[in-house]
């Protein structure tokens, strides 16, 4: 499942790529580089380019529905054009599988030459496990009884004692390992346990990147449910509780895992 999840969404990437791609083409540019696609949130990604560009809505519309029909997972999905001076919406719509619920106006006004962001963000589905809750379905009621009750209990792992007392100081924040909180200019923000024990990984090794696998598997050890999206959801949540600290942010190395990085 995990392996499955992890390619479903490298492909969005690629794809999310092939947008800009061919909005460069309908501007006529066919040199300038899409920048890297990045995620900014849980299910939302951003789409830059290089330089300014023009665009036609009906284009754009046509271009993100043709190639996300290919993304098994991309439903529903809201996408925003910004313009990178103010971050104000340029234009914007909304695409659902039940088509009479698309919303998309405007598509013959032609947008002038800027530069422009492109948020994309997508419907959650769920975990796997509930997109293919028809197998739990197949399970006998005896069967499931004996699982929920006869399953050994497995100990929560806690962290070394060394760790589990420390203070960290990232930036501007101070984080409380012990206590599971952060405290930013005197505000102090709760953790949960697994929020603290990715953050503690990245405490470890500031500036460095941790491999995801590494992520997942000590995250696993301890939940024994998190899978890939899961885990991005945890990124997610640490990012916006760190936002404060505009010197520190934790930042998708692509096709490796993540790094915390700390500007001094």
């Amino acid at each position: 499942m995990t392996d499955s999840d992890d390619f479903v969404f490298a492909r969005r990437e690629v794809l999310l790529r092939m947008i800009g791609h061919e909005l460069l083409l309908q501007s006529g540019d066919s040199t300038s580089r899409v920048l890297p696609v990045k995620i900014i949130a849980e299910n939302e990604y951003q789409i830059r380019f290089e330089n300014d560009l023009t665009f036609q809505p009906a284009s754009l519309v046509n271009i993100t529905q043709r190639l996300l029909a290919k993304d098994p997972l991309a439903d529903d999905y809201i996408v925003n054009v910004l313009n990178c001076d103010n971050s104000g919406v340029a234009y914007g719509y909304a695409i659902s599988k039940n088509k009479k619920d698309d919303i998309v106006t405007c598509i013959g006004r032609k947008q002038p030459r800027a530069c422009y962001m492109i948020n994309i963000k997508f419907k959650s589905t769920g975990i796997n496990t509930a997109q293919n809750g028809h197998i739990l379905g197949s399970l006998s009621f005896l069967a499931l009884i004996g699982f929920i009750f006869l399953r050994p209990v497995k100990p929560q792992k806690t962290l070394p004692e060394n760790q589990n007392t420390a203070m960290y100081t990232l930036g501007s924040v101070l984080f409380d390992a012990k206590n599971r909180k952060l405290i930013i200019n005197e505000k102090t923000i709760e953790l949960t346990g697994t929020e603290t024990r990715v953050l503690l990984i990245f405490a470890l090794s500031p500036n460095k990147t941790i491999e995801r696998s590494r992520l997942q598997k000590e995250i696993w050890e301890d939940e024994g449910v998190v899978v890939g999206r899961s885990l991005d959801m945890f990124i997610s949540k640490l990012r916006k509780k760190l936002e404060s600290d505009p010197n520190i942010n934790i930042v998708v190395i692509r096709s490796k895992g993540y790094k915390l990085e700390i500007n001094h």
